[in-house]
């Protein structure tokens, strides 16, 4: 059987955007048809979203393209003022960003190997990437570290994140630029919405076995709200999706959450762009288009894109060009962490 140390020795490393110009090859699939025309129509409206300064750009992420080497991706769009909020699943926040930023690693691995052997060396398995099961227990055990600092009473998601982007940035960050601080660093707000699907929930199960009468809690309610009155002071919005799940459905609902909350004239998000690769044909909110949302009145259809694409052969292309091409430099900052203060 091979060891443990012989197969997590090869470490994915994450995309650079900024070292490479994707407008060149982008603009030639203006040109073209199918997926490739799709790209581009969708980075069209990513850099509209840039160049609307009353825009509030959020970015809802799901799957494992954090692990697959797109971390730095979401990092350099924080840095430079080209997301305002963040809704992800806890693996994309915990298991993945936070956990390499208190040093651990993802390694090359491949799909076909003998799981019950890896099982036997913990070793966790995404698709062909493997994560040290020992070192994903460890960043369990820091959510329970910080949960045990804080007050007990029950949080938002973006509070909890905010404190673990203050734990990072307090000096016990073992890599220089995760998502998490960031996040923390330029105000912008991260929602978890399914919190507890995640070594996030793994730690605060602990933190509340060890502290069954006074403890933290995850209130995704309070998640919901907060999203919406961000949405309610933000009229004009757009949606980078990346995937669906959870993270998609959360954010398109705060249309729906500002009018039940009686601000009717909110309107749909204008802009929004989903890479997938989930097939329409089963009804699945994850799968379900752009246009069918315009029918709960969640989207606008003037600029919504769907582009039907694996996002780590998708979503470096899209986002090296709005980088190079540089609208973002002349955006209002909105910094939205600030409005719950």
């Amino acid at each position: 059987m091979t060891t443990k140390q012989e197969l997590l020795k090869e470490e994915i490393k994450h995309i650079d955007i900024k070292s490479f110009d994707s407008r060149p090859i982008i603009n030639q699939m203006k040109d073209m048809s199918f997926s490739a025309r799709d790209l581009a129509r969708a980075v069209e409206i990513y850099d509209l979203m840039l160049k609307d300064n009353e825009c509030t750009v959020f970015l809802s992420l799901a799957g494992s393209t954090s692990a697959a080497g797109c971390m730095q991706i979401y990092v350099d769009l924080i840095k430079n003022n080209m997301v305002d909020v963040v809704i992800a699943t806890g693996a994309s926040i915990v298991d993945m960003d936070f956990f390499e930023a208190i040093g651990f690693k993802h390694y090359k691995g491949s799909p076909n190997v003998n799981d019950l052997e890896l099982r036997k060396l913990y070793i966790d398995r995404i698709y062909d990437t493997f994560i040290d099961e020992e070192q994903l227990q460890e960043c369990d055990l820091t959510v329970t570290k910080i949960a045990d600092s804080l007050e007990p009473r029950p949080y938002s998601s973006r509070e909890f994140i905010k404190e673990m982007g203050k734990y990072l940035a307090d000096g016990n960050a073992k890599k220089k630029d995760s998502l998490v601080q960031a996040a923390y660093e330029n105000n912008v707000p991260i929602f978890v919405p399914a919190f507890s699907d995640s070594s996030a929930g793994l730690g605060l199960i602990i933190h509340q076995e060890n502290h069954p009468k006074k403890h933290v809690s995850i209130d995704s309610v309070k998640d919901f709200l907060e999203l919406t009155k961000i949405k309610i002071a933000s009229p004009i919005s757009g949606i980078l999706m990346i995937g669906g799940g959870v993270p998609k459905n959360f954010i398109q609902d705060t249309v729906i959450g500002a009018e039940i909350l009686g601000s009717k004239e909110v309107p749909p998000h204008k802009y929004v762009i989903q890479l997938t690769i989930a097939d329409v044909r089963d009804g699945a909110l994850s799968s379900s288009t752009l246009k069918e949302a315009s029918s709960w009145g969640k989207v606008q259809q003037t600029y919504e894109q769907m582009v039907f694409s694996e996002a780590t052969l998708s979503l470096p292309l899209l986002t090296s060009y709005v980088y190079h091409q540089g609208n973002w430099k002349n955006r209002v900052k909105r910094e939205w962490s600030k409005l719950f203060r």
